[in-house]
């Protein structure tokens, strides 16, 4: 009989017990699950003080009969402190084994704090363990459970000797103090925790692996990942091709842990944590994915000119005297005969003056203009038309996503939605525009000469 795959709620309400109290650490919650349901390991990089060692403790909580294992290193530990002390009663018989029982060989999850600063005989056998999932132990080779290994560190490793090691975390995760908008949170009581969640077994684990290997990558996210490639390229940048296939297997399980059977671009949002050595270049590569998928504001500076270009030439036209004479005075003479204030005699005059010295247009004119003022507006409407079709496509895609950060969702959407707001701005400056050319005084006994386009700024 097959065993189930954990259900969606399940894998919720995990998450929600991993991140009960732990503000603004929904990235790195969601990756350290889904990274101990593939098999995988993850970094954490931060200041101390950052729930780091909290987040492993709950996590090997949420794998069912995971022993846990947890040691802090320094360049003096000894191999004794994690692969446990020498067997005494093997020495007798002339064999170098080791008492594993308790130690990170039986650990089905572990967190090794400060991991880059454990010496070159811990580092070799850590290679062995975290990769192959094999211990030395002696002459032998044995199997070990291990499930996922959560390393922390200060910063990434600068020595080139690290280099194998740091690159057998698939992902690597930024862990920064609360920022300002979470810092009263982090001052207040934390609320009572969520209904505890039954953990992944180590049989829906399998299942799970198995409906992952049969979860197809969409020519979408092929193609994402192949110009992905060649951009890190150009950026000097080159992950191995263990961490591509690693990467392709981690899609894989999110999709089949979110009940689906192909991977699409909004699976992507995690690349930037697996194809980044240093943290700093995350913003560059979660902007450079975002521009792929088009959830980025679009630049609106050429619609600007164009209204602004159309604004200035009503003004210039609202503005334009006729070309006859001034005889204001001969008006205020006469208000101030028929008895008037002069303040009011000020106000006629000057109203009358600024009705009979407007400029008129033919009614070509006007014709026109407001013709140019559609031309802009028609395509200017259909590209809103669009965005706003990106935005609600986006928006579906979107719904019951298991592991997409909200945060990032959010953002994706927030992109659209600035470009709707500058596109709305814009058309209602345009149609205000539109309506004041229509506005403008008409003689029809004027030539019917049509003006010159209004030149815009490209």
């Amino acid at each position: 009989m097959s065993t189930a795959l954990p259900t969606a709620a399940r894998l919720a309400a995990l998450l929600a017990a991993l991140e009960h109290g732990l503000l603004e650490r929904g990235t790195a919650v969601r990756l350290a699950l889904l990274a101990a349901l593939a098999g995988e390991h993850v970094l954490l990089v931060g200041p101390p003080g950052t729930a780091k060692s909290e987040l492993a403790r709950r996590l090997h909580r949420c794998l069912d009969g995971a022993r846990y294992f947890e040691r802090l290193l320094t360049r003096f530990s000894t191999p004794e402190e994690l692969f446990g002390p020498l067997s005494l009663k093997a020495l007798e018989d002339d064999r170098y084994e080791r008492l594993v029982a308790g130690y990170l060989p039986t650990a089905g999850v572990a967190f090794l704090d400060e991991v880059f600063k454990a010496n070159s005989a811990i580092l070799n056998a850590l290679l062995t363990l975290l990769n192959e999932r094999e211990f030395d132990n002696g002459s032998g080779r044995s199997p070990v459970p291990l499930v996922c290994v959560v390393g922390a560190t200060n910063e990434p490793p600068a020595d080139e000797s690290l280099l194998a090691f740091h690159d057998r975390f698939l992902l690597r995760v930024p862990v920064a103090p609360v920022g300002e908008a979470s810092f009263a949170a982090l001052l207040a009581p934390v609320a009572a925790p969520p209904p505890p969640a039954l953990p992944v077994t180590e049989a829906e684990r399998q299942a799970l692996a198995q409906a992952a290997a049969a979860v197809a990558l969409g020519d979408e996210a092929v193609a994402a990942l192949a110009a992905l490639r060649r951009w890190l390229g150009e950026q000097g940048l080159a992950p191995s091709d263990r961490r591509w296939r690693q990467l392709a297997g981690l899609l894989r399980v999110q999709a089949a842990s979110d009940g689906r059977t192909r991977v699409d671009a909004v699976d992507l949002w995690l690349l930037p944590y697996v194809v980044c050595h240093d943290m700093a270049q995350v913003p560059a590569v979660a902007a450079w994915l975002a521009q792929q998928l088009g959830a980025v504001a679009q630049p609106l500076a050429w619609l600007e000119r164009a209204v602004t270009g159309f604004e200035k030439q009503l003004e210039l036209e609202q503005r334009a005297d006729a070309e006859e004479g001034d005889d204001s005075a001969g008006k205020l003479a006469l208000a101030r005969a028929m008895g008037g204030r002069e303040e009011d005699a000020l106000r006629i005059v000057s109203q009358q003056l600024q009705e009979r010295l407007r400029r008129r247009y033919s009614p070509v004119h006007v014709a026109a203009r407001v013709a140019q003022m559609d031309e802009l507006l028609a395509p200017v409407r259909s590209h809103r038309a669009q965005v706003q079709q990106a935005l609600a496509h986006l928006g579906t895609q979107l719904q019951q996503r298991l592991w997409l950060p909200p945060e990032q969702a959010a953002a994706w959407l927030d992109a659209h939605r600035q470009t709707l707001a500058g596109l709305d701005a814009a058309l209602a400056r345009a149609d205000a525009t539109r309506a004041g050319f229509a506005a403008l005084p008409v003689d029809a006994a004027l030539p019917a000469t049509p003006p010159e386009p209004v030149a815009v700024a490209v």
